[in-house]
C-alpha cells in the first residue's frame, strides 16, 4: 500500500507537469537516496557507553543468549547518559539509557531489550528509516503539485495521496511495535517481565504528563529535567494500552494453547 501511494503520488507529478514532473521526481528521489546512504554510513555520536560483559554481565549474557534465539549475531549495545527512560535500535545496535535502570528491574530491562531484538530480527532497523525518507519523498511530490500545477484537481489529488500515505505508514509503524512485542514474548524465559515494563513506563509517563501524581514521586528522576512532549498529528505508535491488551492476549492465548496439548 505504502509503495503504490508513492508510485501513484510520482505519477501523478508526471502526467501533471510533464517533463518538469520527471525531472523533479528523479531528482527528489535521487537527493533523497544519497541522503539515505550518507546517514547510513555515520557512526553513532553523544554521551553513548559500550556495554561490556564485565560491567553487567546479567544483561550482556542475557542479551546474548536471546540474540542466539532469534538466530541473529550479538547486537551492539550501548549505554545512554540519558535519565529519561528510553530504548531504541538502528542496524544490529540497541541503544538503552540510564533512565530505564531507574524505574524497571533487570527482568524487564531485558523485555525492552528483547522487544529492540525483535526489531532487529524482523528487519525494522532497516526498515524504518527506508520509510522515514520516503515520507520526504513524498513531500517533496505533494508541494510540488501542490505549488506548479495549475489544475485544482491534481492539487486536491496530491494531497488525498498524501493523507492516504500516512494513514497507511502509521498503521504499519504500529504493526511493526506490536509484531517485535510478539517476537520478544518468544525470546523471554518470563514473558509477563514486557507487560511488566510497559506498565511501568506507562506509569513513569502519566507522572509526566501531570496525571494526579507528583513527577519527584519517582526515585532519581529530577522534575528539572523532564522534557515537553510533542503530540503527533497521527499516531505512529501504539499506545502502552494497546500493546498491553496484546501481550495478555498472545501469553493467555499460548497457555491455553498448551493446556490443550497436555
Amino acid at each position: 500500500m505504502l509503495l503504490a501511494v508513492i508510485v501513484l503520488e510520482g505519477l501523478l507529478a508526471v502526467i501533471a507537469l510533464e517533463q518538469l514532473g520527471l525531472e523533479i521526481s528523479l531528482a527528489a528521489f535521487a537527493l533523497i537516496l544519497t541522503l539515505y546512504f550518507w546517514v547510513s554510513k555515520k557512526d553513532i555520536k553523544g554521551d553513548y557507553v559500550l556495554l561490556q560483559q564485565e560491567e553487567m554481565p546479567w544483561l550482556y549474557e542475557g542479551i546474548a543468549e536471546m540474540a542466539r534465539k532469534a538466530g541473529i549475531s550479538m547486537p551492539t549495545v550501548y549505554i545512554l547518559d540519558d535519565y529519561i527512560p528510553l530504548a531504541y535500535s538502528f542496524k544490529d545496535t540497541i541503544v538503552l539509557s540510564l533512565g530505564l535502570f531507574e524505574v524497571l528491574d533487570e527482568d524487564e530491562i531485558l523485555a525492552v531489550a528483547a522487544h529492540e531484538i525483535g526489531h532487529i530480527k524482523n528487519g525494522d532497523t532497516r526498515l524504518f528509516p527506508v520509510l522515514a525518507y520516503s515520507r520526504y519523498l513524498m513531500i517533496t511530490f505533494t508541494v510540488v503539485l501542490v505549488i506548479l500545477t495549475t489544475s485544482l484537481w491534481t492539487a486536491v489529488a496530491a494531497v488525498i495521496l498524501y493523507g492516504m500515505y500516512e494513514l497507511s505508514r502509521a498503521n504499519f509503524l504500529k504493526d511493526r511495535e506490536f509484531l517485535a512485542d510478539e517476537t520478544a514474548l518468544k525470546l523471554l524465559d518470563v514473558p509477563m517481565s514486557l507487560m511488566k515494563a510497559l506498565e511501568e513506563l506507562k506509569y513513569y509517563e502519566d507522572l509526566r504528563s501531570g496525571a494526579g501524581v507528583r513527577v519527584s514521586a519517582v526515585p532519581s528522576i529530577e522534575p528539572a529535567i523532564e522534557r515537553r512532549q510533542k503530540v503527533p498529528r497521527i499516531e505512529t505508535h501504539p499506545s502502552y494500552d494497546e500493546r498491553i491488551f496484546r501481550i495478555l492476549v498472545e501469553i493467555n492465548g499460548s497457555n491455553m494453547f498448551n493446556r490443550r496439548m497436555q
